[in-house]
């Protein structure tokens, strides 16, 4: 068995063992050392850096095994633990597994058992430097962008938060990043093994948004004879996020309002209740609490979930965080589609700023894509604004309307041509070297266009 060269480190106080076990290892491929009492085995755990440590638990001295095992159970990047006894007791081994040990083998120890011990305990080592490099990436790529004062604001709020188990209530307009911050609480908590799943109140009918919430009990669906789960199952050790909380039917507020109290939910057509751990994370376009004063959202529900409010104001009301999202977004476009990278220039960036963003953070990302889609250009100027669809009226306007994708990059493309077209005073030709096609492909698509040249 051939095994890369991890790090082994052997604790005991015996000396034919430690030779034993460190021969044995080390023919196996791994990298070994060994220490004779609990004081050395410190030091070599600190110097060293094994990957596990064999540890014997009764040695001479101030110390022995189950000392360095609670010494060093608290440290962050320990190594793993296989204990070592000949004369242990079912209560040491229990204390060990506590403090973290990752098995517990008798003496005379059998190095097949070792070896098995170590594969297992290794490949789970693996699993998690995997999972710990997918999530710091994954948290730099739902990193909250913006410098403002609000956006600072959130990013400590989401830190303060996300390692507790609170309900947390985000409101703010479509498109400014409600999710986002709900992925981001997640994530930076505990719970970020687990399922994040995302619940679209407003995409479900009345009728089955019961049992898409907490499931089916058996029997219950015509024509099923088993048990469905719902999203909360789904959730189950994660978060539930609720987007669009206030389309809830008042029955399901309820239900929703039972979990929140006693983390207890009960399937439709079941009377059993059911344990469930889910941090519930709930956001909103509405002002619940008008909803709650008109009788359309549940007063005791809204104080529920309003443990921590987040309050994401619109884009128009923090400008100074445009500049950094186009950035953003760019790279990502860059990195995503494989586009060479763009830069804007000083006027494009003053018009984008002056522009309200109605859609928000979500208008921001659909315009920087269609830049790095329609414009060739490598520095993008005030004249690609408005051919990217970019509507500079009255009020900073919103984009243009436009259907299909295959509609808009034709309605693009033929603005864009005339506009070349117009630069080169007419000059089929030029325009034609200018933007790279060949002068019977770019009549082809005057043609196609309708467009006119002037005589």
């Amino acid at each position: 068995m051939e095994f890369k060269k991890e790090r082994i480190l052997v604790i005991d106080d015996e000396r034919p063992i430690r030779e034993v076990l460190s021969a044995s290892l080390a023919d196996e491929g791994f990298i070994v050392d060994s220490a004779e009492n609990a004081e050395v085995g410190l030091q070599k755990i600190q110097n060293f850096k094994p990957d596990v440590v064999l540890l014997d638990i009764w040695m001479p001295g101030d110390k022995d095994g189950m000392d360095l095992m609670r010494e060093v159970a608290s440290w962050p990047d320990r190594p793993e633990i296989i204990m070592m006894s000949g004369h242990g007791t079912i209560e040491t081994a229990v204390e060990a597994t506590k403090l973290g040990a990752w098995d517990f083998v008798e003496k005379p120890v059998s190095m097949d058992k070792v070896i098995i011990l170590l594969k297992n305990v290794l490949d789970l080592q693996k699993i998690r430097v995997e999972k710990r490099s997918l999530l710091n990436k994954l948290r730099q790529n739902i990193a909250i962008v913006g410098n403002s004062a609000s956006a600072k604001k959130v990013k400590e709020l989401i830190a303060k938060v996300a390692p507790t188990n609170s309900w947390v209530l985000v409101q703010g307009e479509p498109g400014v990043g409600k999710e986002l911050v709900a992925v981001n609480i997640h994530y930076l908590s505990q719970r970020a093994g687990q399922s994040f799943v995302d619940f679209k109140c407003a995409h479900m009918t009345e009728d089955l948004i019961e049992g898409e919430l907490f499931g089916y009990e058996k029997g219950s669906v015509i024509g099923s004879t088993d048990e469905r789960k719902g999203s909360f199952d789904f959730a189950d050790g994660g978060t539930l996020f609720l987007d669009d909380v206030d389309h809830l039917p008042m029955a399901v507020q309820a239900k929703l309002l039972k979990y929140l109290e006693d983390q207890k939910i009960q399937r439709v057509g079941g009377t059993k209740q059911v344990d469930l751990d889910v941090r519930v994370i709930a956001a909103t376009t509405k002002d619940l609490k008008s909803l709650v004063e008109r009788g359309l959202f549940r007063e005791d529900l809204y104080y529920r979930l309003h443990v921590v409010p987040f309050e994401i104001p619109p884009l128009k009301d923090r400008r100074e965080d445009i500049e950094p999202l186009i950035f953003h977004f760019s790279e990502k476009s860059c990195l995503s589609g494989g586009y060479p990278e763009k830069k804007f220039s000083a006027k494009a960036l003053k018009e984008l700023v002056k522009h309200d963003w109605p859609g928000n953070v979500r208008e921001i990302k659909n315009f920087v894509e269609r830049i790095y889609i329609l414009t060739p250009e490598e520095v993008v100027d005030v004249h690609d604004l408005t051919f990217a669809g970019l509507n500079q009226g009255e009020g900073g306007g919103a984009f243009t309307e436009i259907g299909s994708f295959r509609e808009a990059r034709a309605q693009f493309e033929k603005e864009y041509i005339v506009r070349k077209i117009n630069e080169h005073n007419g000059n089929i030709s030029k325009t034609a070297e200018a933007i790279g096609l060949e002068r019977s492909y770019l009549h082809r698509k005057i043609k196609n266009f309708g467009i006119e040249l002037e005589s």
